[in-house]
């Protein structure tokens, strides 16, 4: 998809957001729901220790299979609930969000929360910016024509199949999510480097001893590739609806903030299942134009902002959750099209 251009002045679009952000406020969405984060961490907890007590209850039998699986649901529901910790919503205060969202992150799943919050806070900041956006940088899958014709290695040698090849590769998130966290350790941004490490190598720790002590090496490691797959597409189903296929900026390309967030996100309508496996986040306008809402006030926002979208006529985009990836797939086919060109060429 082409990149767009600003609209309007930032004198006249700047006060579209404010015009927004009153309505909602004024209809009470920027509350915070302590009883909702409490029911809801708790749970998820809750599930956390019942799934490995069944892993240890279970033993050496080929069913744990089918407990690597649910597993991997319930580590993607932990990122999740890490996500609104992130953003402030379920605590107002830095201090007891970030000591949560280690909690859950770098002990409970064994990503780091200080590299997760840099690459995420960037995100949110200039969301499908290619130069600015970490989501969009070419590294193994490009996002652009542009990024296509520039690549080399890796993104070079699959770029031009690289819709093919999206769900396969998605495999292998998890074990990235892991390998990145580590290498995050010695970066400058990363503050309390010693805490984030401890928790992250004592969830290693804990998690290789389970598996091997429980499971003979052949299971034990058929756990742990179908656990950490499935918890990579998993993850990779729930963001890559967001902002993949929607327009993207580069250079000095910057329209206000309203326009910024909803041109470049993609809402995914569906019932309660679909917030539940989503975490919220199929209401990717809404959640990018106040990311400290509440998550269960999402769903009334996102009639507050299509409305008032409608107004002003900012585009807002909205469809089911298979169409989006056959959006998001489609646009990795076409902007890999330089690559086959220059295959066919040669």
């Amino acid at each position: 998809m082409s990149t767009v251009r600003p609209r309007g002045s930032a004198a006249d679009t700047g006060s579209d957001f404010a015009r927004l952000t009153q309505r909602i406020t004024e209809a009470g969405l920027l509350q915070r729901r302590p009883g909702y984060y409490t029911v809801r961490l708790g749970l998820v907890t809750g599930l956390l220790a019942a799934g490995w007590t069944t892993f240890v209850v279970l033993g050496d039998t080929w069913w744990q299979l089918a407990v690597a699986a649910v597993m991997a649901v319930l580590f993607g529901q932990v990122a999740l609930v890490a996500h609104d910790l992130a953003h402030r919503q379920v605590f107002r205060r830095r201090r007891p969000s970030e000591i949560w969202g280690r909690l859950f992150g770098n002990l409970g799943i064994g990503m780091s929360y200080g590299w997760w919050m840099n690459k995420h806070t960037r995100h949110h900041a200039n969301p499908n910016h290619e130069e600015l956006d970490p989501d969009v940088a070419p590294d193994i899958l490009v996002w652009s024509t542009e990024q296509a014709r520039n690549s080399s290695g890796l993104a070079r040698l699959i770029g031009g199949h690289q819709a093919l090849l999206f769900f396969p590769l998605l495999t292998l998130e998890g074990f990235n999510l892991h390998v990145s966290s580590v290498r995050a350790l010695r970066s400058p941004y990363m503050k309390n480097r010693l805490l984030e490490g401890s928790l992250l190598l004592l969830h290693l720790a804990a998690y290789l001893s389970a598996l091997f002590l429980v499971l003979p090496p052949g299971k034990a490691v058929a756990f742990l590739a179908l656990h950490q797959c499935l918890f990579g597409v998993y993850l990779g189903c729930t963001f890559a609806p967001n902002h993949k296929g929607m327009p993207t900026f580069t250079g000095d390309e910057r329209p206000d903030f309203l326009r910024r967030q909803v041109l470049t996100s993609r809402n995914v309508h569906g019932g309660r299942l679909t917030d539940l496996m989503l975490g919220g986040l199929n209401y990717q306008i809404e959640h990018h134009l106040f990311p400290a809402m509440p998550t269960p006030h999402l769903r009334r926002a996102q009639v507050v902002v299509r409305a008032y979208c409608a107004e002003i006529g900012v585009p807002y985009h909205e469809t089911g959750l298979l169409q989006s990836y056959r959006e998001a797939l489609a646009h990795m086919h076409r902007v890999g099209e330089p690559i086959r060109r220059q295959r066919r060429a040669t």
